[in-house]
């Protein structure tokens, strides 16, 4: 008996196979989108993907338009496609997905030493140019980095949220997580061609965007490894764990030479991925830094723009700042615990924040203990797998703080 995920796959590819077969009596031919790669070696890894698209029209010219618009897709499964590198040209098929993920094996001297080079795929007599980014044949190090939450402010933990900015809000207009950018180009700094990939379970469909916005947002150039969101024949929705962590063992076999600094977030399932991958392969992880979307500084960092609005506010308008959400309940926590002591002759307990402040600094002096390494002023914790440091902290500021001191 078929599984209902694997119905729901069959129905997915009928449905395609149906509107393929009106698009293209309607004149649509395939196009393709081309994404950015990586490489080192004369290993040449190509990705891309083909689409159905009516003539004259270039599935490039959609990088404008709002998240969902750009789900609405008609993928070309098993097209010819040729791709050339440097003068290297092969001929492949996409996948059942569209899409295009092929090794080139290019002469050194094609390459020379440069930091990247052109791909070019091609689909009948249409054609799309994305860049594969080389690194040194002697790189040491290089990052992987998530993209939501970690340099991208999606709030994965709020799906209404998260949905929100994924597919309505523009990509113009969201935010880098504070910070970040500048972590990114510390790690990459003093060593040429040093490589950076981006590694995300966010769709396909979004690639453009996402390359636009880490440009504007200043962060190193890198090859983009995302997933496609349909239906799978064993799954309802892809896995995203197993993209993941599949990546991860890809990477260090193409890039056998490099020790990797893996960036992410508490959100999702970073820290367990991270950490079996440093456990399985802890010759090739330098380091792991976990921006912790949960951490009370976070909070505190909220609580400093909340008075510094009202403080901007009082200044403008001559009416006094009203004490910050959190302000009110604290002060109200300690009326009331007051009036109870006074009432029952037992001192009064600690609120809940000062809890939490409790809390932490107990977890900050044993991770300190345990390591040997503070964390400074609760602001990050390092743990350790074997030899390799873990790094909590809300920021990129703090976590650059934070692999100061280890260094």
């Amino acid at each position: 008996m078929r599984s209902l995920s694997g119905l729901a796959r069959r129905g997915d590819s009928a449905l395609r196979e149906v509107l393929s077969r009106a698009a293209r009596r309607r004149g649509w031919t395939p196009a393709v989108l081309a994404y950015p790669g990586y490489g080192s070696g004369g290993r040449i890894r190509v990705l891309g993907r083909v689409l159905l698209a009516p003539p004259g029209a270039s599935p490039q010219d959609r990088r404008a338009l709002p998240g969902w618009q750009r789900f609405l897709t008609l993928e070309a499964p098993h097209a010819e496609v040729t791709v050339e590198v440097a003068g290297v040209v092969r001929t492949v098929r996409s996948d059942a997905d569209g899409l295009v993920d092929v090794t080139l094996e290019v002469p050194a001297g094609l390459l020379g030493d440069r930091g990247q080079v052109p791909a070019v795929l091609s689909a009948g007599s249409r054609s799309a140019t994305a860049p594969v980014h080389l690194s040194s044949p002697g790189a040491a190090r290089g990052i992987v980095c998530d993209i939501d939450d970690t340099v991208l402010v999606t709030g994965i933990a709020t799906p209404l949220r998260a949905a929100w900015r994924t597919f309505v809000q523009p990509m113009a207009t969201r935010r880098a997580v504070p910070g970040m950018a500048a972590l990114l180009r510390q790690l990459t700094a003093g060593a040429p061609h040093v490589p950076v990939v981006y590694l995300s379970n966010g769709p396909w469909n979004l690639a453009g965007p996402l390359a636009g916005f880490l440009e504007r947002a200043g962060f190193p150039a890198g090859a983009l490894l995302l997933t496609d969101w349909g239906p799978r024949p064993t799954r309802w929705f892809r896995d995203g764990r197993a993209h993941k962590r599949s990546a991860l063992h890809r990477l260090a076999d193409d890039l056998p030479g490099v020790g990797w600094t893996l960036v992410g977030d508490t959100s999702e399932h970073d820290p367990a991925l991270y950490r079996a991958f440093v456990a399985a392969r802890p010759d090739r992880v330098r380091a792991v830094l976990l921006r912790d979307v949960q951490s009370p500084i976070g909070s505190e960092h909220r609580s400093e723009r909340q008075r510094a609005r009202s403080g901007a506010t009082a200044e403008a308008t001559g009416v006094p700042a009203s004490p910050t959400g959190s302000e009110h309940r604290s002060e109200r926590q300690r009326a009331r615990s007051g009036a109870t002591a006074e009432a029952t002759g037992v001192p009064a307990s600690p609120t809940g924040s000062e809890h939490r402040s409790e809390r932490q600094r107990a977890r900050s002096g044993a991770t300190a203990e345990a390591t040997g390494v503070p964390a400074p002023d609760g602001a990050a914790r390092v743990e350790r797998v074997g030899a390799v440091p873990v790094v909590y902290a809300p920021d990129g500021a703090s976590l650059a703080a934070a692999l100061a001191e280890l260094d």
